[in-house]
């Protein structure tokens, strides 16, 4: 069996024609035995997502739904989705159609050749400069932080095998990383280039502050930050020591050399901003420590459709 994911956030106009083209491309593959999991992630559009999602679960057994009760963000109603597939082979897609059925077979042609995860990244974007520039400086920082392969690119259109989900979803915080995830399971990923197509309705539900929240919760899966504090510390502590003495030597070669205060509030302003900045990390790492250790919850299920409670993949 195969498991279609797709988070849901204000779909109403596109979810149909989603679910019908994507089972119409799996039937052509031969790859008919199928279900979709579709989790309404608290869309705000009075009730018209979940509408649609509660026709197509009437008009088709194998779609089942998860009601989530507060928006959780898509990598949080993701695991929501996780939890329920019950397929060998698990499929992520967008809710907007710019993930497109029509690219599965070639995602399909790289996962046959023994692949643990496919993704279908995007050589162009029908997105905005700034959206493009995001996604750059995300790619650029996940090899950083994660030690992401180069070749590896990813995006929410993916393709894995049911060991590596099961690796997931042992994860129970509440700031979700997939990347982070799937790279602790298996660095067994091709990336494949698929076509991107524009958003057939509305806009993104991506905006500035989901977009940096979303891109802060690398902080959960790589101590490298911490790291580079320390480091931080280590060069300031050094050059102030260095400048200490050519200080001391020159007010001992010419005793009427006078000590400059703007330089002396330069260097007192600067190293407070960054021990400002690393406390504020530190503290990040704090505060996410404690709310796990609180169990703040990583979504909370209001409703399901067509779901099997007996059969849900426990943490």
């Amino acid at each position: 069996m195969y498991s279609i994911v797709i988070p849901c956030y204000k779909s109403a106009h596109t979810l149909k024609k989603l679910v019908t083209l994507t089972t119409e491309e799996m039937r052509k593959m031969n790859r008919g035995d199928i279900e979709f999991i579709l989790i309404n992630d608290c869309s705000p559009d009075g009730g018209k997502t979940l509408e649609v999602l509660r026709q197509l679960a009437k008009e088709n057994e194998n779609v089942r739904v998860i009601d989530l009760a507060k928006n959780v963000g898509q990598h949080n109603a993701m695991m929501a989705g996780l939890r329920y597939a019950k397929g060998e082979t698990i499929i992520s897609m967008d809710d907007d159609m710019q993930t497109h059925p029509s690219q599965l077979p070639k995602m399909f042609e790289a996962f046959d050749e023994g692949y643990d995860v496919v993704y279908g990244y995007y050589p162009s974007k029908k997105h905005s400069l700034f959206r493009n520039f995001g996604s750059w400086f995300n790619r650029m920082t996940v090899s950083v932080l994660l030690g992401k392969p180069k070749e590896i690119t990813s995006s929410s259109f993916w393709i894995m095998r049911k060991y590596v989900r099961n690796s997931i979803i042992e994860y129970t915080g509440s700031h979700t990383y997939l990347l982070g995830l799937i790279l602790r399971a298996t660095r067994n990923i091709k990336s494949v280039p698929v076509q991107h197509f524009k958003r057939e309705y509305g806009e993104s539900g991506y905006h500035l502050k989901q977009l940096i929240g979303l891109w802060s919760n690398i902080l959960g899966f790589s101590s490298k930050p911490l790291q580079l504090a320390m480091h931080m510390g280590n060069i300031m502590a050094v050059g102030a020591f260095i400048g200490a003495i050519i200080i001391i030597v020159k007010k001992i070669l010419n005793p009427a050399l006078a000590v400059g205060w703007p330089s002396t509030m330069v260097a007192i302003l600067f190293s407070t901003g960054i021990n400002l900045i690393f406390l504020g990390l530190i503290g990040e790492y704090v505060g996410r420590v404690y709310l796990h250790l609180n169990r703040e919850p990583q979504y909370v299920i209001k409703e399901t459709i067509n779901v099997d409670e007996e059969n849900i993949c426990q943490e």
